[in-house]
């Protein structure tokens, strides 16, 4: 893309030829620093955005709209997140046209990103100087740009990442940050969001906010007289003291690089339509259409992979297996039997954690050389709703063991497993995770749970995936697209039929188990987990 050049005000906006991932002929890292101290600015934390919730409690919110697969049936990433960078000088209107711009994408999955996030910690000297206000928290060198430009391209790469939380008082970070996950669309604001060469890199669409600066001194009158208890003339001097310049010097320089110039702000519709109607045309390009039919025919006459381990077929297996696969088998023994097969298929799974050589001394003095846990942590996850049936069986034979849980439905319309909901657990990058998934038929929601904690760098290595029932489709699916993830199963059926049930199978295993009852056209797996 050639420098951008200012463009001309259309339909209320203004509009630059070439929007782009980049800005070439952008500044160096950072803007020439200038010497002044600037006053703090009202702050804007990160935050995410979805559509009104289906259900929410004290403990969690499950969104109507899900996530559809942001991956290709090899499990890796296939799209990007859309990225916009919001720019302009202090008081121009950033947040409200971002807020703006979210109400009328009315699209579920949208992150707002605040450079207000990313403020350095400051030293004991300089908290000293930003207490008396003479700290320039306006200044290039104030912004942690590494672990900002490192966080968006992660966000944009659809991994999970942690916000960090700072406190205004303290001028620090807090101790806890926020974790963020599963963006389709990043809104990034900042008045220094085009000072940065690998920033600009990461953006798809540059918008720069443009507000008279008179506008701009009257907002920030207001605020800081009814926020901060504030005279006047104590916040005119600090405008002209500080704001001032250095807009001029380093913020209204970066509007050469945006795609889209926005006069007057969050009031200017016309432009927020435009600039939504592009974004709507990006998302639809960049969507990926999932084929149920070749996914389903792509491995067939392909041997079993060897990461499958199926339990052994013994006269109790089988009899249980009986038992729960009888459609005239009481609810209270089809859930007796199951949970033993679960407790056996746990058992199972566990051998395939790593262990080491241990040596003990038994009550008799003498020493035992056995086995022990060769890893940080054992954390369970569970495919809502069927899934959460195995947790007791993993609970009994792993103590304190930390439980997770991911929601996936299936779109009736496209036929895609959707992500609605998660709750993993703190750091589960660093565990060896059991993925508990009642029925596998396609493999369709066993691969976005894989893919979910994937992105939250758990390695794939360290991932069992364990099911009851599997039909063959199912395993290839999973073993191709994640050739290194453990599957443990009970049994492993031959076929599918056209309503993606196993077969012979199990029935709907979440209605058997919990009592409840599905349409007849749902496969086993739209109400389970509940995705195919």
């Amino acid at each position: 893309m050639n420098t951008l050049n200012t463009g001309a005000r259309i339909s209320g906006c203004w509009t630059v030829t070439g929007c782009s991932g980049g800005g070439e002929g952008s500044l160096d890292r950072l803007l020439t620093s200038v010497s002044s101290g600037l006053s703090p600015r009202k702050r804007t934390t990160s935050q995410c955005k979805s559509e009104p919730p289906l259900l929410r409690t004290s403990k969690r919110t499950i969104y109507t709209a899900g996530r559809p697969p942001w991956y290709n049936e090899h499990g890796t990433q296939s799209k990007e997140a859309f990225v916009i960078g919001l720019c302009g000088g202090s008081a121009s209107g950033k947040t409200t046209v971002a807020r703006k711009i979210i109400e009328a994408l009315d699209v579920p999955w949208v992150v707002l990103l605040s450079m207000d996030s990313f403020y350095k910690v400051l030293t004991p000297e300089q908290q000293v100087t930003a207490a008396s206000n003479d700290y320039n928290f306006d200044h290039p060198d104030a912004f942690d740009f590494g672990l900002l430009a490192h966080t968006l391209r992660k966000l944009k790469l659809g991994k999970s990442v942690k916000i960090p939380v700072y406190d205004f008082t303290t001028h620090g970070r807090q101790k806890d940050w926020k974790t963020v996950y599963g963006a389709s669309v990043i809104i990034f604001e900042g008045i220094m969001a085009f000072a940065d060469k690998e920033l600009l890199q990461l953006l798809d669409m540059k918008i720069f906010v443009e507000t008279d600066s008179d506008i701009r001194l009257v907002r920030r009158l207001q605020r800081d007289i009814t926020e901060r208890g504030r005279d006047i003339e104590g916040v005119i001097k600090q405008y002209n003291k500080f704001v001032k310049p250095a807009f001029e010097q380093y913020i209204e320089p970066t509007m050469r690089l945006a795609d889209i110039v926005v006069p007057r702000g969050g009031g200017n519709m016309v432009a927020i339509d435009l600039i939504v109607q592009h974004v709507h045309s990006q998302l639809e390009e960049r969507k990926l259409r999932w084929d149920m039919a070749a996914l389903a025919s792509a491995h067939q006459a392909q041997p079993l992979p060897q990461t499958l381990s199926v339990l052994e077929s013994t006269p109790q297996v089988r009899g249980m297996h009986t038992i729960i696969r009888n459609k005239e088998t009481s609810r209270d023994e089809f859930i007796f039997y199951s949970k033993r097969l679960m407790r056996l298929l746990i058992e199972r799974a566990l051998s395939f954690l790593p262990s080491e050589r241990h040596i003990v001394q038994t009550p008799q003095g003498e020493d035992y050389e056995g086995r022990t846990f060769h890893g940080k942590r054992i954390t369970g996850v569970s495919i809502l709703r069927a899934g959460e049936t195995m947790e007791p069986a993993l609970r009994a034979v792993c103590k304190d063991v930390r439980i997770g849980k991911i929601l996936i439905q299936t779109n009736q319309d496209t036929g895609e497993p959707e992500l609605h909901y998660l709750r993993l657990p703190k750091d589960i990058g660093e565990d060896h995770v059991i993925l508990m998934d009642c029925t596998v038929s396609t493999g369709a929601a066993a691969m976005m749970a894989v893919r979910v904690l994937l992105d939250h760098d758990v390695q794939e290595e360290k991932i069992l995936l364990v099911s009851l029932l599997m039909a063959e489709m199912g395993v290839h699916s999973v073993a191709y697209a994640f050739p290194q993830v453990q599957i443990i199963t009970t049994a492993v059926d031959k076929k599918v039929n056209d309503l993606f049930h196993i077969i012979p199978g199990i029935g709907n295993f979440g209605d058997r188990y919990f009592g409840t009852d599905a349409p007849p056209e749902w496969s086993d797996e739209e109400m389970d987990e509940p995705s195919y």
